[in-house]
């Protein structure tokens, strides 16, 4: 098509020896990775796309199917958890499994203490929520120092907003300097706390943790929630790594904020789920439409789709 870009499919298939229906299902592959467009009212049926336009283009599209598949994904990791909590709240004994049901905050918290000193090797935590208060975070000192001291392995995922708020950051130093493993993740599916990898505790409301927790000991279920810790944890930045830029050159906080933002969130909805006040989720929109370019949030949208920052099929 290079040497010969006046030629049609016809010419194509006789100059190659092919089948004109061979050549199709090629251009249907060279269409696909953007190297060949439909002409418009030209002799040829197709035109060759320069490769560096071709390969800026591909690079955008895969870009913007792995956003979407991110997004999956974070959906199927939250809609699951509250599932399992939900599930075992109303099938309690029924399915051979075991179940504990928490009322409130104080018996929430006398339960978690004694399961922490119950433990025998390992916590996992997810703590979403964002920035804690002094009384929290003086409050869980003692607890952590026990079970460290105790040689208990302690691995915990905060959201990326702790980075940004002093207090907080202290004391997620200090849990890493006392042999607590520490990451961060931008967005986090549910509250969640597993204890010797045999029983989990989960939120009955994920909008209010403290309204009520189930605590689960089935092993399939237990399992199901380790799985989803340990994908997580992978994919979660180490406390002294700071959270590095993606191709797009957004920060992973400002990548999921797009992703929340062309979801439709409020800033509130926004600032709950990235841990952040509301003020602050209003101004990395305000950022990201500057970037963007965009007057509007709607116009931000259509921007990212275009740059590839976002799948086309979200608009």
């Amino acid at each position: 098509m290079l040497a010969h870009p006046s030629e049609g499919v016809a010419a194509l298939a006789e100059r190659l020896g092919l089948s004109e229906s061979d050549v199709r299902r090629s251009l249907d592959v060279l269409s696909s990775l953007s190297l060949i467009r439909s002409s418009a009212g030209q002799e040829a049926e197709f035109l060759t796309v320069s490769p560096e336009v071709a390969m800026e283009l591909l690079l955008a599209r895969r870009q913007a199917d792995l956003a979407a598949q991110q997004e999956r994904l974070e959906a199927s990791r939250a809609a699951a958890a509250q599932l399992i909590a939900e599930y075992s709240m109303l099938n309690r004994g029924q399915d051979g499994s075991e179940s504990e049901q928490l009322v409130g905050a104080d018996e929430i918290r006398v339960r978690l203490a004694k399961l922490g000193e119950q433990a025998q090797s390992e916590v996992m935590t997810f703590a979403p929520g964002g920035a804690h208060t002094a009384e929290d975070l003086k409050a869980s000192r003692g607890p952590n120092e026990a079970l460290l001291s105790r040689g208990i392995r302690m691995r915990t995922v905060y959201l990326d907003s702790v980075r940004n708020h002093q207090p907080t950051l202290e004391h997620v130093a200090w849990l890493n300097s006392q042999g607590g493993r520490v990451r961060t993740m931008p967005t986090l599916p549910v509250r969640l706390i597993i204890i010797d990898r045999r029983l989990a505790v989960l939120p009955t409301d994920t909008s209010d943790a403290r309204a009520g927790a189930v605590v689960l000991k089935g092993t399939g279920v237990v399992a199901a929630l380790c799985a989803l810790f340990e994908q997580v944890w992978t994919a979660a930045v180490p406390l002294g790594d700071a959270p590095s830029a993606d191709s797009r050159g957004l920060a992973p906080q400002d990548a999921e904020a797009l992703r929340l933002l062309a979801s439709g969130l409020t800033d509130e909805a926004m600032a709950k789920r990235l841990g952040v006040s509301p003020r602050t989720a209003r101004r990395i929109a305000a950022d990201l439409m500057e970037r963007l370019e965009a007057r509007s949030r709607f116009q931000a949208g259509v921007h990212a789709v275009q740059n590839g920052w976002l799948p086309a099929g979200r608009h």
